[in-house]
């Protein structure tokens, strides 16, 4: 059976129940980062539906009852059509392809994103008693932030390599947690939890989809995932313009005679918009350190800079352990954000096998990787152990007791066809790895040649050599 034959049979079976026909052309759309998968179904009079199949079959039935409740209170969310009976597979309206998202930089986003605000005040505020018994999962809570930042720490910080004091950390973490919990019952409504710019789909009227995993909470915490997503890059002033425009209504919406609401959010904001970024980032860690999926890699920096925002502005200034490690984590040269010059960056590496391959931040999956250890090993010798790659003994023995320079020339060979490519497509990034046992001699002589050989064949590409087992950097002129 084809992958996704099943799906889509199910998806055929629940349109004809609902249309009485089945759909002529059924066709996968780009998921995100979620085990979610969509498909847009085409019937005979070319109107549209999209289909939508999840493992999880409470987090659907949770979406499910939440998008029937907000329908009748007027909230915009899509309308769904049929459902199976598991709750695995459902068809709703289509809403598109274009997200507020794609809206960023357009000269009406300020209205668009005035607009979607004023429609996350009305879900937010729905009457509890109408959806809570529809969520998946319970109220805001201690331990639930708790969750949140030790995904930061575990799958991002550790990831990352960064060091600190775990004791100190989970003392601050535990001091982060009294403040978020500690916010106002005028706040508490329904918190959406993900609440993104490609969470909103533009009909032209902002939509709210993914919000299957709500809960009750503070409603700023949604705001705040708005403003401060890593990618949407949205200025401070404007951040600040916005959560005003929020705070004026929510305010409005939930008492206008006294000024509880607003005065709170606003005081609550930079607090709430650190939780938001370490979350974001545990999950940039997940998703790109570890399953190194591209976008989220991409999204890291961005993330740093808010987070680097937030520390000038000392906000996180009670909790100084987590402060230590948040600059640490701000002024890792991997993740600074470096505007594109139009050229191609070549990175040759050398590095020991026993500590894994070198990192790829691009997203790029790592480029070539070329293994040393069938080379003679100088590291054998005494007279060479405290050596490296770099120093003439060491030169001098490869040159004339291996094949170092035939493999070297030999990688460089190969992967100039690549660079070439590369080159004539305007590609901004490869990566290249030389390994060997302890990542000392071998590899940081043939790193070294390769380097300067690529550099000498291409001189309009910008050419770095790193030996990481040495913590060098630097860049080939």
């Amino acid at each position: 059976m084809q992958p996704g034959t099943s799906a889509k049979d199910s998806f055929a079976a629940l349109c004809f129940d609902f249309t009485g026909d089945t759909p002529v052309e059924i066709s996968a759309i780009k998921s995100g980062g979620g085990d979610r998968r969509y498909f847009r179904l085409k019937l005979r009079d070319d109107s549209t539906m999209v289909g939508a199949v999840c493992s999880d079959m409470v987090e659907s039935e949770a979406f499910v009852n939440l998008t029937e409740i907000f329908l009748r209170h007027e909230v915009s969310v899509p309308e769904i059509y049929c459902v199976s009976e598991d709750y695995r597979y459902y068809l709703m309206q289509d809403l598109g392809s274009f997200s507020l998202f794609d809206s960023i930089n357009s000269i009406d986003i300020e209205s668009l994103v005035k607009l979607t605000l004023k429609k996350l005040v009305a879900m937010q505020l729905v009457t509890t008693t109408a959806w809570e018994k529809a969520v998946m999962a319970k109220a805001f809570s201690g331990r639930q932030v708790m969750w949140d930042l030790n995904y930061f720490k575990y799958e991002f910080a550790k990831p990352a390599g960064a060091l600190f004091d775990e004791e100190k950390l989970e003392d601050d973490f535990e001091e982060l947690v009294r403040a978020l919990t500690n916010t106002p019952d005028c706040l508490w409504g329904f918190m959406m939890r993900d609440c993104q710019s490609r969470n909103v789909m533009l009909t032209p009227a902002p939509v709210f989809i993914d919000y299957q995993a709500g809960r009750y909470g503070p409603g700023i915490y949604d705001a705040v995932s708005l403003l401060w997503q890593a990618k949407a890059g949205f200025s401070p002033e404007f951040r600040n313009k916005m959560m005003t425009y929020y705070a004026d209504e929510f305010q409005n919406r939930y008492d206008s005679t006294t000024s509880e609401a607003k005065h709170a959010i606003l005081t609550l904001t930079s607090l709430f918009a650190l939780f938001r970024t370490l979350q974001v980032l545990g999950a940039y860690g997940f998703r790109g350190l570890v399953e190194k999926k591209a976008h989220f890699i991409e999204s890291i920096p961005n993330a740093l800079q808010n987070l680097s925002k937030l520390i000038s502005e000392g906000t996180l200034a009670d909790y100084p352990e987590l402060e230590k490690l948040c600059n640490q984590l701000c002024s890792d040269s991997r993740f600074q954000k470096t505007e594109s010059d139009g050229k191609l960056h070549i990175k040759v590496f050398s590095f020991s096998y026993k500590k894994g391959y070198p990192e790829d931040l691009t997203g790029n999956g790592g480029g070539f990787m070329f293994d040393c250890r069938g080379l003679h090993n100088p590291g054998r010798y005494e007279q060479y152990k405290s050596l490296t790659g770099r120093d003439k003994p060491v030169i001098d023995f490869l040159r004339e007791s291996s094949t170092a320079d035939s493999f070297a020339a030999g990688a460089a060979d190969l992967v100039s066809e690549t660079v070439e490519c590369y080159l004539k497509r305007g590609f901004d990034s490869l990566q290249i790895g030389f390994g060997c046992t302890g990542g000392r001699h071998r590899s940081v002589y043939c790193a070294e040649f390769a380097a300067h050989e690529l550099k000498r064949r291409y001189p309009d590409a910008v050419v770095y050599l790193i030996h990481r087992e040495q913590d060098i950097s630097e860049e080939i002129k």
